[in-house]
């Protein structure tokens, strides 16, 4: 009999292997959730990260911030994603909540509500009774990067996670929103990874640009919508209005088949 050498060690949480090898390996979002705040591979993120955690804004100096890695945040069984950037560094990274307790994060939970997709219009802390209806918020990088910029490896560190995220949602998954073009450009080679055929050459971003997906063996058809982040640069300047961002979201809704009438 031939022998066979010793079974290979699970990576640790700082080695980059790691997202790879337990992404691959969840059965459900709870299990993927637990490995991901685990997540240490990224020397730079991690850094700022906990840098930020311990030096918190005069505002926030009584909260203990989370200082981890940010999962998603949404139901198991949601038929709409929404894709942003990566976690404020006072926002997400305080809260560990994606989009949560920042400016980004009001104005896109405000335009969740006004399209009946969330139950309240505000978003500051993971207990304060928000509710996403048929929605789940995540990020291709799920740790807060300095300036509000990952680059481009640690966008290609954290696809794993991403990917396997949108592999557990495929059953159900029917649309997805995604907010700027670095969110555009980290998507659709995720979404290949998922099962999915995204189109080639890959398209321009552009807010109000939208894409059908064909089914394949693996998954049925899927919408992606393009809008202009929700970032202050954005809403200050009127680029991206709060119109604007309720109509990309009613029209994904609608694609996604959920209903747009406030419970």
């Amino acid at each position: 009999m031939e022998e066979t050498g010793p079974a290979q060690s699970p990576p640790d949480s700082g080695e980059a292997g790691y997202p790879a090898y337990f992404a691959a390996r969840c059965g459900g979002l709870a299990e993927l959730e637990a490995h991901l705040v685990r997540c240490r591979v990224c020397p730079r993120l991690v850094g700022w990260r906990e840098q930020v955690g311990a030096h918190p804004r005069a505002a926030f100096r009584d909260q203990e911030y989370w200082a981890r890695p940010v999962p998603g945040f949404g139901p198991a069984d949601a038929a709409l994603a929404v894709v942003g950037l990566a976690p404020a560094a006072h926002g997400g990274n305080r809260t560990g909540r994606m989009f949560t307790g920042d400016a980004s994060g009001d104005f896109l939970f405000a335009a969740l509500h006004e399209v009946g997709l969330a139950s309240q219009p505000t978003a500051t802390h993971p207990g304060d009774g928000l509710e996403l209806y048929g929605v789940r918020v995540t990020a291709p990088v799920h740790c807060a990067p300095p300036a509000n910029k990952p680059t481009p490896a640690e966008r290609h560190t954290c696809r794993p996670w991403l990917a396997a995220e949108f592999g557990l949602l495929g059953p159900g998954l029917r649309a997805v929103v995604v907010l700027g073009a670095f969110g555009w450009q980290a998507l659709l080679p995720v979404l290949g990874d998922a099962g999915w055929e995204p189109p080639r050459p890959r398209p321009a971003f552009g807010h109000g640009v939208q894409l059908a997906l064909p089914a394949t063996e693996r998954r049925q058809p899927l919408h992606v919508l393009g809008s202009y982040h929700p970032s202050q640069r954005n809403t200050f300047t009127g680029r991206l209005t709060s119109g604007m961002l309720v109509e990309v979201l009613t029209r994904a809704a609608a694609l996604a088949g959920l209903r747009t009438e406030r419970p």
